[in-house]
């Protein structure tokens, strides 16, 4: 198993997030507890060209889940961090068959990574409260949060659990 962690960068890590506080500390403890028991913590960076790309501070992994020097960082330049970016091809390599994601933002790229992910016969894990995203003109955050982690995702491309399960998850 691995824990993908996907575009939590700084334009986007903002208190307009739906359940903001619960997702840095959830986020935060899972970063912690796969490094505490050897799972590999992987990142992934959205670069857009024009207000996420290289170079700006918008840019950067958000501070409270910077990656560590030797840890893995993909970009990827679409909502899937599949699609051309090496990851597909490097779990592979290691034999790696369980993706346990976190990050943003739920409707965009956390939903194409998991489908991606599923059409690479990946088990897809999804932990309660580990993803979220803005309110849009058409659906609050809390609405999309809910539609796709007990509805779209959970036993169709991923498997939706509890953050508590996602702790015991990384400790075995």
């Amino acid at each position: 198993m691995v824990l993908l962690v996907v575009d939590t960068q700084n334009l986007i890590v903002t208190p307009d997030l739906y359940e903001y506080a619960l997702f840095n500390k959830n986020v935060s403890t899972l970063i912690a507890t796969a490094r505490l028991h050897n799972i590999e913590v992987i990142y992934v960076q959205h670069d857009d060209g024009i207000e996420l790309t290289k170079g700006v501070d918008e840019f950067a992994i958000y501070h409270e889940f910077s990656p560590k020097s030797n840890e893995k960082i993909f970009i990827k330049y679409v909502n899937s961090a599949f699609r051309d970016t090496g990851l597909a091809e490097y779990l592979k390599d290691k034999g790696e068959t369980q993706v346990m994601i976190v990050g943003l933002q739920t409707d965009y790229c956390i939903d194409a990574t998991i489908k991606a992910g599923f059409e690479h016969h990946l088990e897809m894990i999804v932990p309660a409260y580990c993803n979220t995203t803005f309110d849009n003109e058409y659906l609050l955050g809390e609405t999309t949060y809910h539609y796709y982690n007990e509805k779209m995702w959970n036993n169709r491309y991923a498997k939706c659990i509890s953050f508590e399960e996602a702790i015991s998850y990384l400790k075995q």
